[in-house]
Order: structure tokens, then C-alpha cells, then sequence
């Protein structure tokens, strides 16, 4: 399909409106009023409408003017942002990143960051993956992330600290344990938990497959054994057992906390899990992660 106008031409029509009369932008165009009444003139003729009038002494965009214009606004926005992809992917910029959270995470400590990138780079899309246990280490090691959030660091790949996660026990309001605070670890050995499998059993074609690690008490008879912390919640809304879950996530939910109960334990009420950031991928990281991982390291220092 060949079309009747160029961009030029509407990004001349623009500048008239942006200006307020055909004089003013010819000045900001660095261009003759002739020159721009000819090209005014031009496009008319093309569309058959007419685009200019006279309002006192200055000729300015009709009504079916405005109207064309506001049309072209979205095609002259795409314009710009296609050489501003262009000029970015010119200086190497990824096209995509990989980001590794692990589900212990805040996730809102990944997404603030996020969202301010993504109002400075309009080239780069994100991929974002969740991890637990040996799935966190596998991310790092064979590189198949741009940038891990990680609990413990890992082997031979440096890291920042980025936050700390409390985790505490829960069951529904009307469990069992529930009635009989305080509790200690053995009378949790007959109730079913529910625990978080370790996602690392995902196969991938051409990687290693880490061993599955568990992590924390595991001693009850039966468990659950769920994808996610989403899947926990409901599962311990539901009264199907206890578990431990983030501080965070229950903070997320206070209003749904009336039917959950925080459990008090001798000698193990709480635990702490350090969050860490990493670049799997060391000097080969390309610009736009390393871009976004200075946000996320600005950002911790504004959250700590």
C-alpha cells in the first residue's frame, strides 16, 4: 500500500498547531513561511481537505486540521520511539533481560525499580523468573539470568546485600494449633505442613539439573508440598495445616489476616532470610541490566 502524505509533512502540520501560527514555525523549523505554506498546500491537496484557516492575521489549523492532527499524533509518537529503539539497540542495548527473584523475595523490591527503568528505556523487554533453592543457585551458575536476587551468595559470584526476610508460623484461625499456645517444635510433628517444593526439578534442555535441596524443619508425618507462596496462603486460609511464611506477604494481605493466627513458639518463633543481588553473568553483563541494577541498589538504600 503506497501512502498519499509522509511524516514530514504531519510533523509540519504539527509544529504549525505546537506554534500557533505558520510564521511561528517556520522560525522553530529553521524554514521559509513560503516553504511552509507550500507544503500546507501540498497536503491538502493530497487529503482534499483543508487543513489551515485565517483566524485575524495568522493562519492556523482548521477544525478537520485538528482533527487529521490528533489522528497523527500516535503515528508520529511510534515514529519517535522506533529511532529511539533504533539509536539504543545501535550502542548495544539488550532487547531483553532476565531477571531470577526468589520466591522469598518482597516483590515489590524488584518491581519500584522496574517501572522506573522502564521510563527511561522503551527498547528493552524483561523476562522475569522465580526461584527457589537449588533453581536460585542454577540461575547463577549457568548464567541464565542477567540479574539474580538470591538468598545465601553464591560459590564464586559476588553480591550485594539487598534486604532481609522474616518468616513466621501460621495456621488458620480455626486449626488445632491455633488453641494451643505457646507450642513447641514437637507439637507440630502430627499436624500437616505445607512447604514450598524446590522449584529446581524443572527440566531445561542442555542444562545440569542441581540436586533438590530442602531447607528449614521438616518433620511433620504428612505434608503439602505446593508451587508458591500464593498456593500456601490458601492452602493455611483453608485450615489444611501450618507453614511459615514471609512477613511480607503477610503484611500484603492485612485485611485478609482475621482468619489467620501467627503462632507462638518456644525457641522458634521467627527466622531470617538475607536477600542478596547478583550478576550471573559477571563483565559480560550487558548495559540495560547493569542500568537496572544500580536502580535496584539505589533503591534498597532508600528502603533500608
Amino acid at each position: 500500500m503506497r501512502l498519499k502524505t509522509t511524516l514530514e509533512q504531519w510533523l509540519t502540520l504539527y509544529e504549525i498547531d505546537r506554534a500557533g501560527s505558520i510564521q511561528a514555525a517556520a522560525t522553530s523549523l529553521n524554514k521559509s513561511h513560503t516553504t511552509l505554506i507550500y507544503a500546507v498546500k501540498k497536503l491538502e491537496a493530497q487529503l482534499g481537505v483543508s487543513l489551515v484557516q485565517i483566524k485575524g492575521r495568522r493562519a492556523v489549523l482548521s477544525d478537520d486540521g485538528k482533527a487529521l492532527l490528533r489522528r497523527a499524533g500516535s503515528m508520529l509518537e511510534q515514529a519517535r520511539e522506533l529511532e529511539e529503539i533504533s539509536t539504543q539497540l545501535a550502542k548495544g542495548i539488550e532487547s531483553e533481560i532476565t531477571i531470577a527473584i526468589d520466591h522469598l523475595c518482597d516483590r515489590s523490591w524488584l518491581y519500584q525499580p522496574v517501572a522506573q527503568f522502564l521510563e527511561q528505556n522503551s527498547s528493552t523487554s524483561i523476562q522475569v523468573v522465580e526461584t527457589s533453592l537449588s533453581k536460585t543457585t542454577q540461575m547463577v551458575t549457568e548464567e541464565l539470568a542477567d540479574i539474580s536476587i538470591v538468598t545465601l551468595p553464591v560459590t564464586n559470584f559476588p553480591c550485594e546485600a539487598f534486604g532481609v526476610v522474616t518468616m513466621l508460623p501460621v495456621v488458620a484461625r480455626q486449626h488445632p494449633l491455633a488453641e494451643k499456645q505457646p507450642l513447641c517444635s514437637a507439637d507440630f510433628t502430627t499436624s500437616c505442613q505445607i512447604v514450598v517444593r524446590d522449584l529446581g526439578g524443572t527440566v531445561m534442555p542442555g542444562v545440569k539439573q542441581e540436586a533438590k535441596q530442602d531447607v528449614g524443619w521438616l518433620k511433620s508425618r504428612q505434608r503439602i508440598t505446593v508451587d508458591n507462596f500464593d498456593h500456601a496462603w490458601q492452602a493455611v486460609e483453608q485450615g489444611a495445616g501450618f507453614c511459615r511464611l514471609p512477613q511480607h506477604l503477610l503484611n500484603s494481605r492485612s485485611k485478609e489476616m482475621e482468619n489467620i493466627v501467627v503462632l507462638n513458639v518456644d525457641n522458634a518463633q521467627s527466622y531470617q532470610v538475607p536477600m542478596h543481588l547478583t550478576l550471573p553473568k559477571g563483565a559480560k553483563t550487558g548495559p540495560a541490566a547493569m542500568s537496572l541494577y544500580r536502580l535496584l541498589i539505589e533503591s534498597k538504600k532508600l528502603r533500608l
